[in-house]
């Protein structure tokens, strides 16, 4: 579980990195939509911890003279008649400054007045939001302070967003725990569609088996939506539909992990549907577990992402599949299925990443992935995901159950 104290430590980081500039983090505008769960953007969730509050912002004003008002929570506006509909919220007290962590927390209205003050009083702001492409709508922070700087004379805008990637790309010891419980409860539910895989039943009854394996095991549900491609589908990296029936003598790429407390599991597994992998099969499937294993010994504190890449790919390439294997090694793990991790720099101690190479012939109606989740030590690595089968003969018995 992460603590109050862990995620003030993080703001701390945070506002030192500033270097007395002002910063804003966006939790997100909520979509209103009944068909989808709302979730804050991932910087304000890794800062805060809250999770329910739509449209509330973060901000740091290191400079301010009251210690209390150099990180400030603001929250919108209480509506009596939408939390009718949508959840009851506390009014601004004891009780929510306790369960934030928050000393000072403001309604969203006053925070045009608030940051008027600190345009007269240090006049440098920094964005710390993603920044956008040019296909995509200017951050919101970045927005705010031009239109400051366009009525402050004076007024410096600093780029500083990879100040919380940078962090993020370094998890802590709870943080850590935490997908490794994501993972176990992934396990269950990999346990579960192993034994339930058989020719005629449908793709989606695999990832409905999954499901309600992480449910039942303390899960909420999927960190991402899952992958259960059989046949000419398991050639598809990001295949969506899963409405096929599953054949005997195909393969199904089952790509999938569970949400817990803000965190996700993404393990990749590759399984016969009749139970048995037939000898092209498991040839395919040797050369994909050796490329994989290969990049895993290698992980270390140092090492790149590119450098695993090239490890894996070095003995996809000699078996003769080289321009089969057609994504990179993997990504970093965290809060977001594909999380940020401040730069392609070498990997830090404490970093969660997959390895998941891949063999993906058409041709054949064949595809191999195989991913484990991997936590970066100093000297090596901790494999998460090392109690779900992966071997030919280890998958083979547990669809024998």
């Amino acid at each position: 579980m992460i603590t109050q104290q862990e995620y003030a430590l993080r703001r701390e980081k945070v506002s030192k990195a500033l270097g007395g500039c002002a910063g804003l983090v966006f939790a997100g505008k909520s979509n209103e939509s009944l068909e989808t769960m709302w979730r804050p953007h991932s910087h304000f969730e890794y800062l805060t911890g809250v999770t329910n509050e739509s449209n509330a912002v973060l901000l740091f004003d290191p400079t301010h003279p009251v210690s209390s008002r150099r990180e400030v929570l603001f929250l919108s506006s209480r509506d009596p008649e939408k939390e009718q509909w949508d959840g009851l919220r506390k009014s601004i007290g004891s009780a929510l400054r306790t369960e934030t962590g928050f000393t000072t927390v403001l309604r969203t209205g006053s925070l045009p007045l608030v940051l008027s003050d600190i345009a007269t009083r240090c006049k440098s702001f920094a964005t710390l939001m993603p920044n956008a492409l040019i296909s995509q709508d200017v951050s919101e922070d970045l927005v705010l302070f031009q239109k400051i700087s366009n009525r402050t004379p004076e007024c410096d805008i600093v780029d500083m967003s990879m100040v919380i990637p940078s962090l993020r790309s370094v998890k802590s010891e709870s943080e850590i725990q935490t997908i490794q419980e994501a993972v176990d409860i992934t396990a269950v539910g990999f346990a579960n569609a192993m034994s339930f895989v058989r020719s005629g039943v449908n793709e989606f009854q695999v990832q409905a088996t999954l499901e309600h394996g992480y449910a039942m095991a303390g899960g909420r549900g999927s960190a991402f939506p899952p992958i259960v491609g059989g046949g000419l589908n398991s050639t598809v990296l990001h295949y969506k539909e899963n409405d096929q029936d599953l054949v005997d003598g195909d393969l199904v790429c089952i790509d999938s992990g569970a949400f817990y407390k803000g965190y996700g599991a993404d393990i990749s597994r590759t399984i016969p549907v009749s139970g048995k992998f037939n000898d092209r099969q498991k040839e395919i499937y040797e050369i994909v577990l050796q490329a994989e294993e290969a990049a895993i010994a290698a992980i270390k504190e140092g090492v790149t992402l590119a450098e695993l890449d090239a490890i894996a790919r070095a003995i996809i390439v000699k078996a003769g599949y080289g321009d089969y294997f057609i994504h990179s090694i993997g990504h970093h793990l965290g809060l977001e299925t594909h999380d940020c991790c401040g730069s392609p720099s070498p990997l830090k101690e404490g970093a969660v990443i997959t390895i998941e190479p891949g063999i993906y012939l058409p041709d054949e109606s064949l595809g191999v992935r195989i991913e484990d989740d991997i936590v970066v030590k100093k000297d090596g690595y901790i494999n998460l995901s090392k109690a779900i089968p992966k071997t030919v003969v280890e998958i083979e018995e547990a669809m024998k159950s």
